[in-house]
């Protein structure tokens, strides 16, 4: 069975909090994380499908993150969400693979899309 656990990664505990209400109410499975490295700790991390990090955090951005993913061998569809959107690190991580690059606030249909095409890209990378 195809599994629809997110994970959010961002320092703003409102936002996390705002994500995991919306994406519950969307019938996904959602867990929150502070930091990247609560996450890549987590047992969560493997079941993860699809990740929403935030761009702009201490200790490891979600640049970072999606480039320790790649590295890795971890190829977690990822969509990246700032409040401080810069084209040439926009266009540098559409170039890499991450799903979408949304500035904040975003609309709940980015959002949608979004998801909608990190599962669809999650189903062809493992079918």
């Amino acid at each position: 069975m195809f599994q629809s656990h997110i994970s959010v990664v961002d320092d703003d505990r409102s936002f996390r909090d705002s994500m995991r209400r919306l994406l519950k109410s969307l019938d996904y499975t959602v867990t929150t994380f502070p930091s990247a490295s609560l996450f890549l700790a987590s047992p969560e991390f493997n079941n993860t499908s699809c990740l929403v990090a935030d761009i702009q955090m201490p200790e490891m951005t979600g640049v970072a993150l999606y480039e320790h993913l790649r590295e890795t061998g971890h190829s977690i569809p990822t969509i990246l969400v700032t409040a401080y959107p810069i084209d040439v690190v926009r266009e540098r991580m559409m170039t890499l693979g991450v799903i979408c690059y949304l500035p904040k606030p975003f609309l709940e249909s980015e959002l949608i899309h979004c998801l909608e095409l990190a599962f669809a890209h999650r189903k062809v990378g493992h079918a």
